[in-house]
């Protein structure tokens, strides 16, 4: 297919959402789709993203003898996402190329502050700082019930740091995702992710056909 001429800018986009929710499967058919439109697509992920935020992000997920403390885990989730930022998702966005995120800040928002407690301002704080005014052009809220997510993570066996929480914790992530897409509905599209792929992927297609129309 003949590539499509890029804008000035690269589009970010974002998928969001708790465990189990097939994040990995719809970032593939995500890239898949756009690529196949000629369009110049990165995929990436959070934490990590770059040699080193990747490396911060075996910390975050490996269980350690030494508790690892909420305000500690949103300052490395932050420090991670600096080194992304800057080497990565700004330099591609710049020239052209469209990012697409498995995860990004409102994980923060939904993990360390929904599921931690850690205050909003605290997390606003560090998004101003480390961000500089950048946001995802689209987030894509995959949604389920947290029994549901949860029975597929289980199912795969070995379970990393956030994986091996309790189902109330997800339900407080769960709780602050939705909120976020309420009061942010243009930027935030909510998926239900309970169904098949297929049904899953329809939907997501369905959101792309009307974003593209507007940004190509």
């Amino acid at each position: 297919m003949k590539r499509r001429k890029q804008s000035s800018r690269g589009k970010f986009i974002t998928l969001e959402g708790v465990e189990g929710v097939g994040k990995s499967t719809h970032l593939e058919f995500l890239g898949h789709y756009l690529q196949d439109r000629g369009i110049s697509v990165q995929i990436t992920r959070e934490p990590g993203g770059t040699p080193a935020a990747d490396k911060i992000r075996q910390i975050l997920l490996t269980s350690h003898m030494e508790k690892l403390q909420p305000m500690s885990e949103l300052l490395l989730m932050f420090a991670a996402r600096a080194l992304h930022v800057e080497n990565v998702i700004r330099p591609a966005l710049e020239a052209g190329v469209w990012i697409i995120c498995d995860r990004f800040t409102d994980a923060s928002y939904a993990y360390q502050g929904g599921g931690r407690g850690i205050a909003t301002r605290h997390i606003e704080s560090l998004e101003r700082m480390v961000l500089k005014g950048l946001r995802p052009d689209m987030t894509i809220l995959l949604d389920t019930k947290i029994e549901v997510g949860m029975a597929r993570v289980r199912k795969r066996g070995l379970l990393d740091r956030f994986e091996q929480e309790k189902d109330d914790f997800f339900k407080r992530v769960r709780r602050v995702y939705l909120a976020r897409a309420h009061r942010d509905p243009r930027r935030i599209k909510v998926v239900n992710a309970s169904g098949s792929i297929a049904d899953v992927q329809a939907q997501i297609s369905a959101l792309l056909i009307k974003r593209l129309a507007s940004w190509l």
